[in-house]
Formats: C-alpha cells, sequence, structure tokens
C-alpha cells in the first residue's frame, strides 16, 4: 500500500464510525486473518467494528482472536444485513470483485456505506468500490493490513492477539513461507510479531495438526483412486465426487491444502483438483514456474487469483468438467513441457 493509500484510509478513520468488516465466500486464513486483525486495529481506535463472513469457515480457523465475536451471513442473515446496511465504511478484504462474497455480494454493492477494497489478486473490479487497493506485489492481504496498521502510525496498537491474525495469514497466504511472494519484507514482518510475543509454533499446530480419521481416509482414498498424472503434460489431477465428502464425512476445510500434494510430485509443474459440491464443480490450481493459472481459470473456469495459485467452477457435472480439463490442457503441452 503506498503513503497515498494509507493516508486516505487513515483521513475517512479519524473520527469514529459504524464498520462492516467482510471476507471473501469460504474465507480462508489470510481472510478471517486480515478482518480479524483489522477488527482488533479498529476497536482499539473507538470504532464501532463488525466481522460478517458470507458463511462458515474450516474448523481449524476456529480458535483465532476474535473469532467468536464473526457474524455469519448464512446463519444470522437478517443481523447481518441490517449491519452492513447501516456501516458508514465497510471493508471488503481478500476479494476485488463482489461475486466472491457469494450471496452477501448484492447487499454489499446496495449499501451506502463508503466500501473500501484491500486485496492482493489480480484484475480487481474497482468500479466496485468507492476506495480500492489492489496490489499483487503483496504476499497477503494480512500483509497489507499490517502495512497500513504500522504506516498510519499506529504500532503502539499492535497486540498479540492483531499478530497472531496476521501471522496466520502470512503463513497460510505463503505456503508456510515457502511461495515466491514470500519476500524480505514478509520475515522482517514475522521478526516484529515475533518481538510481540507471538507463539508461531502453536499457530502452525492449531491449523496443521488437527486432523481425523476420516479426513486421514479420505486422502488415502483420493491418492489412490482419484488421482490422475499426466507427465507428457508435467500435470496431475484429482477429481473428488460427492459420494466421497459423504463417505468420509468431510467438513469445512477438509480438503484445504490437497492440492498442494499433486505439485509436490516430481516432474510435476501445474496441479489441479476439482471438487463435486452441491452447487457448482469447484477447481483448486497451482503451478511451478511461469504457468500462469490466474490466467487459466479466468480463460476456462470462471475464475482467477495469482500467477502461482487460483481457483475455478464449472455448472457442468463432475466427469464432464474433467473432460473439458483435459482437453483444455492439450492445448497447452508446448508450455508445459518447457517448464524446467
Amino acid at each position: 500500500m503506498t503513503k497515498s493509500d494509507i493516508s486516505k484510509i487513515k483521513h475517512l478513520l479519524s473520527k469514529p464510525k459504524q464498520i462492516a468488516i467482510i471476507p471473501h465466500k469460504n474465507p480462508d486464513g489470510d481472510a478471517l486473518g486480515s478482518t480479524l486483525a483489522l477488527y482488533h486495529y479498529l476497536k482499539l481506535s473507538d470504532h464501532k467494528a463488525f466481522v460478517i463472513s458470507p458463511n462458515d469457515y474450516p474448523m481449524f480457523l476456529k480458535w483465532l482472536p476474535g473469532e467468536k465475536q464473526i457474524i455469519s451471513h448464512e446463519t444470522e442473515t437478517a443481523i447481518a444485513n441490517d449491519l452492513i446496511t447501516d456501516a458508514d465504511v465497510i471493508f471488503t478484504l481478500d476479494f476485488n470483485a463482489l461475486h466472491r462474497a457469494g450471496d452477501i455480494g448484492p447487499v454489499i454493492s446496495e449499501a451506502n456505506g463508503l466500501k473500501i477494497l484491500i486485496d492482493h489478486h489480480q484484475q480487481p473490479d474497482i468500479a466496485s468500490f468507492g476506495f480500492g487497493v489492489s496490489d499483487v506485489k503483496m504476499s497477503s492481504t494480512c500483509e497489507m493490513i499490517y502495512d497500513f496498521i504500522v504506516q498510519s502510525g499506529h504500532s503502539n496498537l499492535m497486540n498479540i492477539d492483531i499478530a497472531t491474525c496476521l501471522y496466520t495469514g502470512l503463513m497460510t497466504d505463503t505456503g508456510s513461507f515457502r511461495f515466491p511472494s514470500t519476500t524480505a519484507s514478509v520475515h522482517k514482518i514475522v521478526a516484529h510479531l515475533k518481538e510481540l510475543g507471538l507463539q508461531h509454533a502453536k499457530i502452525h499446530e492449531n491449523i496443521y495438526d488437527n486432523s481425523t480419521e476420516g479426513r486421514l481416509k479420505f486422502m488415502g482414498n483420493a491418492f489412490l483412486n482419484r488421482m490422475t498424472v499426466l507427465p507428457e503434460f508435467k500435470t496431475a489431477v484429482m477429481a473428488i465426487p460427492k459420494s466421497d465428502i459423504y463417505k468420509f464425512e468431510l467438513k469445512t476445510g477438509d480438503t484445504e491444502g490437497l492440492v498442494n500434494y499433486l505439485l509436490s510430485i516430481e516432474g510435476i509443474k501445474f496441479a489441479a483438483i476439482l471438487i463435486d459440491r452441491e452447487e457448482e464443480r469447484k477447481w483448486s490450481f497451482r503451478s511451478k514456474g511461469n504457468f500462469d493459472v490466474n490466467i487459466f481459470a479466468r480463460t476456462h473456469f470462471e475464475g482467477g487469483g495469482h500467477a502461482n495459485a487460483a481457483g475455478g467452477s464449472s455448472s457442468k457435472s463432475l466427469d464432464e468438467t474433467l473432460n473439458d480439463f483435459k482437453t483444455i490442457i492439450e492445448n497447452y503441452k508446448s508450455q508445459l513441457t518447457q517448464l524446467k
């Protein structure tokens, strides 16, 4: 975020306001980490702030400081709608187009409050927001929230709750600091958070050491029966039918990170997982090198994200969508096989 961006937002918040803070649908570690970090900061700055999530989120994030205060639009629709309608300012974090917020998107669109976008994904729909910052150079939205707090001159308000929320987003969106987006600035932020007393080992434990027996059995079945490796395309793809979700009693978040296992296969540069959800088929794409899955997802599967991590969807059946994928990658064979 530039000094000009921060100055504008700081001016808007110079007097106490009622503020709604909203992550994207199916919020992940960065979405919840950034919204809760901003929530704690705004509360310390005498604002009346509320975090409103479009729907439920993984159990492994339900320990975050302030999580119990989150209002779910899915289960508390009327309350959530009123808070958005009455808000002076609406922060939308970690998404840059209102359809990414699901059913809450039209409510945000019709609200009169000033809509402020803070995000790090490509191709933002700036016209939907009164003021927007979408910086693809940032590792995460949590990095942007950290910069906003510090450069606003409020480092003194940074406490252990804010630090914990910020670290969660930084760590999860950088793949535990493995992805190319992990810059020197990211490590400097983590060093500062550690100086504040951050217990990073506990955060990793809360997020990653919580698998159920059913989830482990599901993963074994997925690798054995649902994975296809296409070495001629340096690609691995996995398609999860709805029956597996029911059989292994999967909960929200149980498929999180599964696509990264495919990308860990020797020689694989492009990984994709397709999951049969109730209303549509959902894709997760990951890549190595300069194969841009953001462009791939936007071009073929109504999605987008980052160059090496993106998502998409399809209204077709699981089998039809998977067959479409296998046909489409024929057009990328030359590009994929040239990747080192």
